[in-house]
């Protein structure tokens, strides 16, 4: 690998973390609308929503530095490949990708503009909704993963692994503790009987 290439690698690895830690800024401070309220009173659910669209603008990048990984990897983990065979990594992506995109899907449907445009007047959700609190964030964070294996890279399978596992927990955290400003004692129980990331086996009472 020449220095150029090198140079390239190290710059788009950079843009990665760095686009990861804006694009989980700025999607925190968008889902916390009833808070801000207080503070910056109705003008800040068009201020979330111009946040949601600067985190969007965030995730695209990340997206577009995992692509990008294909021809610009960092020198040191180069090497780090899932298979010499292209393919399996593709299959791989298929087969998680698929069933997530599915369920990110169901989970756009039942919030409808809520999604993007975070509203006072919006109620609690329905459909998909009614088995798990958070089916957006179930669909769309694994397919981060998704792309790492489509690029044929253990290295950003374990980086990107690693940002779920720290950031999903923190922004649910925050992202319900606004919910149960805005909806009250109907989320806490809402809570309570339907799992946040998967269905609870049994209802608790």
């Amino acid at each position: 690998m020449n220095d150029i290439s090198t140079i390239l690698g190290i710059i788009n690895f950079s843009v990665l973390l760095l686009s990861y830690l804006l694009f989980g800024y700025f999607y925190v401070l968008s889902i916390q609308p009833v808070k801000r309220q207080e503070k910056y009173g109705e003008k800040a659910w068009d201020n979330c929503k111009r946040l949601r669209l600067i985190a969007s603008f965030f995730e695209g990048i990340v997206i577009l530095n995992l692509i990008l990984w294909i021809w610009f990897p960092l020198p040191i983990v180069d090497t780090w490949i899932i298979s010499p065979n292209f393919w399996l990594g593709i299959i791989i992506a298929l087969i998680i990708g698929i069933p997530c995109c599915i369920v990110m899907f169901l989970g756009l449907k039942a919030a409808g503009s809520e999604s993007l445009t975070p509203s006072k007047d919006t109620k609690m959700y329905e459909g998909i909704y009614r088995y798990i609190r958070h089916p957006q964030t179930l669909g769309e964070f694994p397919l981060f993963v998704v792309i790492c294996f489509g690029v044929n890279s253990w290295f950003l399978v374990m980086i990107s692994t690693l940002f779920i596992v720290i950031y999903v927990p923190i922004m649910i955290y925050y992202e319900e503790r606004d919910l149960i400003r805005r909806f009250g004692e109907k989320y806490r129980n809402y809570q309570k009987t339907t799992g946040a990331l998967f269905p609870r086996l049994r209802k608790t009472s």
